[in-house]
């Protein structure tokens, strides 16, 4: 009896021991799918690199999320219309973006309570270059003309609404989106007003056009994707979502990011 027990012993000691050297651990990992070029929401710090280089109110928000459910954040960086297509397909647990309401997704997807991130939803506008100020401040003067919007986003689906005489030109990361304003492949760029400040923080030749785009109460806010039926992750979600606010969070998370896109990191998209 005794040789079993110091055998079983020694078997436990060996099994944690190989633990200890490989660097596997029962803490599971909570998935979030990001397109890290939204700043203030999600951007990278070009200073540091793997999980530590993406900052913004999103990952705020993703880190709290994990660290209240007891599990570690992984953030998983790809496009945004990716980041949709990895939460339908179960490749990722959810998916914070920066994402609005829209009546596809509500359809596709589990949506989560929507949650405030400051004033960055609050106006939608155009972006162009500063040479082309006040030449696209209305729906008219767009007639016939392109603007781009990001696929699968917000922005191309109201360009597409609200100005209809222009035509929709994608492109898959604002980033890239920048560039293809520089070089004209159209006049102006939907974004969010808030993400249109942090350009311009650090690129002088950008600014909003004037052109603001009409929305409703619903699209003033922002809400998180999780695939459909994945009905507890929403609860639990949802409610630390409604703590979250209840303690006062999303106004500090969001000075935070201000400060970061501003201030602490130089935001540019050369």
């Amino acid at each position: 009896m005794n040789k079993c027990i110091a055998l079983a012993l020694c078997a436990v000691l060996a099994f944690g021991l190989m633990t200890a050297c490989t660097g596997k651990s029962d803490v599971k990992t909570l998935k979030v799918a990001m397109s890290p070029d939204f700043a203030p929401m999600e951007f990278v710090d070009a200073t540091k690199t793997g999980q530590e280089q993406f900052i913004g109110f999103d990952v705020t928000l993703a880190k709290y999320l994990a660290s209240e459910m007891g599990l570690a954040l992984e953030i998983v960086p790809m496009s945004f219309d990716a980041c949709q297509t990895a939460v339908s397909m179960g490749q990722v647990d959810m998916a914070i973006s920066g994402f609005s309401w829209m009546p596809d997704r509500a359809e596709k997807y589990n949506l989560s309570d929507t949650y405030h991130a400051g004033d960055n939803e609050s106006n939608q506008v155009l972006l162009t270059t500063v040479a082309n100020k006040d030449l696209y401040a209305t729906a008219e003067s767009l007639s016939g003309l392109n603007v781009g919007a990001q696929t699968a986003s917000l922005q191309e689906w109201l360009v597409k609404e609200q100005i209809p005489g222009s035509t929709v030109v994608p492109y898959t990361d604002i980033t890239t989106g920048i560039m293809q304003l520089r070089k004209g492949d159209f006049v102006a760029m939907a974004v969010a007003e808030g993400n249109a400040d942090a350009i311009i923080a650090g690129n002088d030749d950008l600014c909003k056009s004037g052109f603001y785009f009409e929305l409703t109460d619903d699209l003033l806010d922002n809400l998180i994707l999780m695939q459909k039926g994945n009905d507890e992750l929403t609860a639990t979600v949802n409610d630390l979502l409604a703590k979250a606010k209840e303690a006062g969070y999303y106004e500090v998370w969001y000075a935070d990011a201000l400060e970061q896109a501003g201030v602490g990191v130089e935001i540019s998209y050369d």
